[in-house]
């Protein structure tokens, strides 16, 4: 009996002190709702009832919140439930520097926060830069659209070296677990990784994303992907579409707003490898051989392209692009690409309009804009796509269907030259051979093939970047082996991303790299050295010890590569980029050796890779090197490689 009225008093208790506040609250806000509605808008006590209702609902909704964290929406001023409809990390350009932010778009309102640097043993909180009721929120037009504020581009040499040291670090965090090592060292190493990961993804986004408040003010985001702009101004459209109200909200408001951000985020973590679980996928390292063969659902008749990306390091690069398709409902591209992967989980297809209205200018990057008329993506699910066969599936977007076919050739696979059966063709034959036969310094196809990009390629975005269409490319291979006298001909009309992709097959499916398997050792040595004269020795020794039709193609190749990147302005390929996409296929590990050293296809990445793109930056950034010069200098310099 003494128990039961003790349970009954702490229960009383509980009541009184806990649930009876609340519940005063409640009927409050229940009265302050009925007597706000019976009160005239002109009486001088409907503003103080309207803010004694605010205050009152938003001390309700945080309880709530508290209660339960799972919620996924908050009170409105009017008493409405205000959803989180999406949120996400995005580079915002702020006083002139890039700035990452958590950006929340709810119902009715998109807000732009931080979060707060906080104490060991505290709640973390995000601080509110700014907000804009969706009802006041503008897309400038291109042609509106004031140029955005001058941002310092981030130099793609620091971008890579960045890409280099994220890939090293993986590799020594593996090398600690694989050893047992010691906690601290593999946090130390993480934390590092995660600092350059940070970095990278600050600095790489370069597509503009422009919003605009009625009232004048203009924000500016730079994305990575033309998807991830379209996807937030779709969700953005949609909402306003509703019969939204502008309005204005109270410090308090704010606050509480901001407060749920941090329980209501679907997205937790910057989208950096450091931040995943080891049991997570390292995505795949290799080619990805995609088909894009048609598309269905188009309303009515237009110019149509689609564009391949995937991800890489913690954004998405664009890697294809088909050719246009002209005044059609029903595309039909058939078009085979070969992509390159670095550690890639996703594919991306988006479908575009062409627009050929010069007028409709982007001014932050002064490009026409196309438009998007659907996007979708997959993941690359190594079980479904390691196999030899091709894999045909559907991609839904917007009511447009995008059929295509992919399969995979891992990077391990993709380092066996296989040496052609036939003589008497240029692919798979030595350049000793070709050079031989055609009487030439240099092979006939890189002569021809470097001529057409320079005449009409040259300003070409992407050029050597983007893929050519592999039908193409197989076309002019069989042409180039034989020695067709249609060639030029077949040259001056072929698209010039498969001209571009010719030259990079040419080199590519060598007996032996261009630098040759021999001299491999001592160039990832080489490049290695950290005294400048030591390596200048080596490096023009290296040189020097190339056959001279190895020699010979190789300046012709440099020269012409830094021509391209002369016009980097307009093409967007640096040398950087140019190393990037060449040096892994001028310089090669041999099977023995990748198979001798390296366990895993990401280990290949990591080791080589990057040293070989380096190598060849480094040629690209030389002066000028002569063949004759270098053949009179006799003085051969000891190295130990």
């Amino acid at each position: 009996m003494e128990i039961l009225l003790i349970v009954r008093f702490c229960c009383n208790c509980t009541y009184a002190l806990l649930y009876k506040p609340i519940d005063r609250v409640t009927r409050s806000t229940l009265v302050l709702h009925d007597l706000l509605k019976h009160t005239p808008v002109d009486h001088p006590d409907y503003p103080l009832l309207q803010d004694a209702l605010r205050i009152s609902q938003n001390f309700l909704s945080s309880i709530n919140e508290d209660i339960d964290p799972r919620r996924t929406a908050v009170t409105t001023p009017k008493g409405e439930t205000r959803q989180l409809v999406k949120d996400g990390f995005l580079v915002e350009v702020s006083e002139g520097s890039r700035k990452l932010r958590h950006v929340f778009l709810f119902t009715d309102v998109l807000l732009c926060a931080k979060l707060k640097k906080t104490s060991a043993g505290k709640h973390q909180q995000y601080d509110c830069k700014w907000y804009i009721p969706l009802a006041d929120l503008v897309f400038p037009s291109p042609e509106e659209a004031e140029p955005s504020p001058h941002v310092h581009p981030f130099p793609d040499h620091e971008l890579e070296d960045m890409k280099m040291k994220i890939s090293a670090l993986k590799s020594e965090i593996q090398k600690e677990k694989a050893n047992k090592g010691q906690s601290r060292a593999i946090e130390r190493l993480k934390k590092k990784m995660f600092e350059n990961e940070f970095l990278l993804l600050l600095n790489s986004p370069t597509i503009p994303f422009r919003i605009h408040n009625r009232n004048g003010k203009s924000y500016l985001f730079l994305l990575s992907s033309d998807y991830e702009r379209s996807e937030w101004r779709e969700a953005i459209q949609k909402l306003q579409k509703k019969d939204l109200q502008a309005f204005v909200l109270s410090s308090v408001e704010l606050q509480v707003l901001t407060g749920s951000c941090f329980k209501l985020r679907t997205v937790h973590n910057i989208p950096v490898t450091s931040n995943k679980d080891d049991d997570e996928s390292p995505g795949l390292y290799g080619f990805l051989h995609v088909i894009v063969h048609s598309a269905k659902g188009f309303k009515q008749s237009a110019n149509l392209y689609c564009t391949l990306e995937v991800d890489s390091f913690g954004y998405f690069v664009s890697k294809a692009k088909t050719r246009v398709f002209r005044d059609t409902t029903e595309p039909k591209w058939d078009e085979e690409f070969e992509i390159e992967l670095e550690g890639s989980q996703s594919l991306r297809i988006l479908c575009y309009e062409k627009c050929y209205d010069k007028t409709k200018v982007n001014k932050d990057n002064n490009e026409i804009v196309d438009k998007i008329m659907g996007k979708g993506q997959i993941q690359l699910d190594p079980q479904t796509v390691e196999t030899k066969n091709w894999h045909t599936d559907v991609i839904e977007m917007n009511g447009i269907k995008v059929e295509f076919s992919m399969k995979f050739t891992s990077r391990d696979m993709s380092l066996k030259r296989t040496p052609s059966k036939k003589q008497t063709g240029v692919f798979g034959v030595k350049i000793s051979v070709v050079t031989k036969r055609e009487r030439s310094k240099v092979p006939y196809i890189v002569r021809q093939c470097v001529e057409e990009v320079e005449k009409r390629g040259i300003e070409e975005v992407g050029i050597y970047r983007i893929s050519g269409v592999a039908t193409d490319i197989q076309a002019l291979k069989a042409v180039f082996d034989a020695n067709n006298k249609d060639i030029l001909l077949m040259l001056s009309d072929m698209d010039i991303n498969a001209i571009a992709g010719t030259l990079k097959l040419y080199f590519r499916e060598l007996p032996e790299p261009l630098l040759t398997d021999r001299l491999y050792p001592a160039f990832m040595e080489g490049i290695a050295l950290s005294d400048p004269a030591a390596k200048e020795n080596c490096m023009m020794h290296l040189l020097r010890s190339l056959p001279d039709p190895n020699l010979i193609t190789f300046l012709f190749l440099l020269e012409h590569l830094k021509r391209v990147a002369e016009k980097e302005p307009i093409n967007k390929m640096s040398l950087h980029n140019l190393a990037t996409v060449f040096g892994p296929t001028l310089l090669r590990p041999s099977e023995v050796e990748s198979k001798a050293h390296l366990s895993s296809a990401a280990d290949i990445w990591s080791h080589d890779v990057m040293a070989q793109v380096q190598v060849l930056l480094y040629y690209l950034q030389h002066p000028p090197i002569s063949f004759a010069e270098l053949k009179r200098n006799t003085l051969y310099f000891s190295t130990d490689v």
